[in-house]
């Protein structure tokens, strides 16, 4: 069974519940809260109810007394499932292999992201039990995902996980293979880091080579994913890769392109080449107007302009712009954002673009003069101002 689908509703407060987990899901969701909200009493009875088929003695009303304790409506996800994860432990045989079996029974009946408890369990009391904890991390990957409750036992014992990691990129199921993909990310959103694989990511190279041609999309997916990360620190690393990698098939090309898009934003020359992005000699800005000049705080701003190649056909361009942003302390930050990529057989083309200005949690929004710059194939073509106003 799998859990609760979700849809990927309008505004920040929605939008930064979702987890990448739920891009695999290919139905369609309704997401009317936050996914912390799904632990509610009904679910989490029907959790009680399901660990008391396989442990007749669990005390289902206790365990649901410690979950829902005074601090409860003060906790965020994590701190919820890490929460249910104690409670289970209090409840559960004391046992760790007994309570662990428990586990693995129950598990198949609960999905998605919120049943991510179940490896949450591991991770705090199985680090010093490898052999029964890490089966039981393969086995819960299936319904939920193991990819946050592995990094402890990396940064425990490295050389001893990246083997087990090996074994998994083998396995024949999609999701243990992803897991060894996305397990060890140097900087898997959410998920403590890997300092490590961040100085040297060395080590996991060899999963990725394994899995950049998996039949899974899933699994190409987090690879692209995984290589994008390596990408903030070793930039040329992953040029070498893409270098190597966009002679292979169409899947794996997919996945350069993909592990590419911070270094596309950043406009490294030879990266575009790779995918025949050149220098726009013949291609010039015309009509660049941003309205207003003056923003008010939770408005937008609108841009247009025109792409004009005198010559002839515009040709194989990718079109981005940048908004330099202000600071609290008065610095900018440069955030880029693509508007299209792709063919353009005729001489000119014309674009308009909002851009809001509406609090979102991500992101902070500070008065003063910000820039809009236009770039071409990785070159800045035009920029403009305008002043976000309180």
């Amino acid at each position: 069974m799998i859990g609760p689908p979700f849809t990927l509703r309008g505004g920040p407060f929605f939008f930064t519940t979702i987890h990448p987990f739920y891009l695999r899901l290919k139905q369609p969701v309704i997401m009317a809260k936050l996914l912390k909200d799904h632990f509610d009493r009904n679910y989490l009875s029907r959790l009680a109810d399901e660990l008391r088929k396989h442990e007749p003695a669990f005390p289902k009303r206790k365990m649901l007394s410690f979950v829902f304790d005074t601090e409860w409506e003060q906790r965020e996800l994590k701190q919820r499932m890490r929460h249910i994860s104690h409670a289970m432990r209090e409840y559960l045989p004391a046992d760790y292999e007994v309570a662990l079996k428990i586990l693995i029974q129950a598990a198949p009946q609960f999905g998605g992201f919120e049943a991510m408890f179940f490896p949450d369990f591991v991770e705090v009391y199985g680090l010093d039990e490898w052999d029964l904890s890490l089966p039981a991390l393969e086995h819960f990957t299936e319904y939920s995902s193991s990819e946050f409750a592995v990094r402890p036992f990396i940064l425990q014992d490295q050389k001893r996980m990246m083997r087990q990691m090996k074994r998994w990129a083998a396995s024949k199921n999609h999701h243990v293979r992803r897991l060894a993909s996305e397990g060890s990310r140097p900087r898997l959103p959410w998920a403590m880091a890997l300092p490590e694989f961040k100085k040297d990511p060395a080590p996991t190279l060899p999963l990725l080579e394994k899995l950049k041609a998996d039949p899974s999309e899933y699994v190409r997916r987090s690879v692209a994913n995984h290589l994008n990360d390596i990408s903030k620190d070793h930039p040329e690393l992953v040029v070498d890769i893409a270098q190597k990698w966009i002679k292979g098939s169409p899947e794996t090309q997919w996945i350069v392109k993909h592990a590419c898009r911070t270094l596309l934003k950043q406009g490294k020359p030879e990266v575009l080449a790779l995918f025949g992005y050149q220098a726009p000699v013949d291609v010039c800005v015309r009509n660049f107007e941003i309205t207003p000049t003056g923003v008010a705080w939770g408005k937008e701003v609108q841009f247009e302009f025109e792409l004009v190649s005198p010559s002839g056909e515009l040709g194989l361009l990718r079109v981005e712009y940048a908004i330099d942003f202000v600071r609290q302390k008065g610095a900018a930050s440069r955030k880029v954002f693509k508007i299209s990529e792709g063919p353009i057989s005729q001489n000119s083309r014309c674009y308009s673009r909002r851009h809001s200005f509406k609090p979102i949690s991500t992101r902070k929004y500070y008065p003063g003069w910000h820039q809009i710059t236009i770039i071409v194939n990785g070159q800045e073509m035009v920029d403009g101002q305008f002043e976000l106003q309180e």
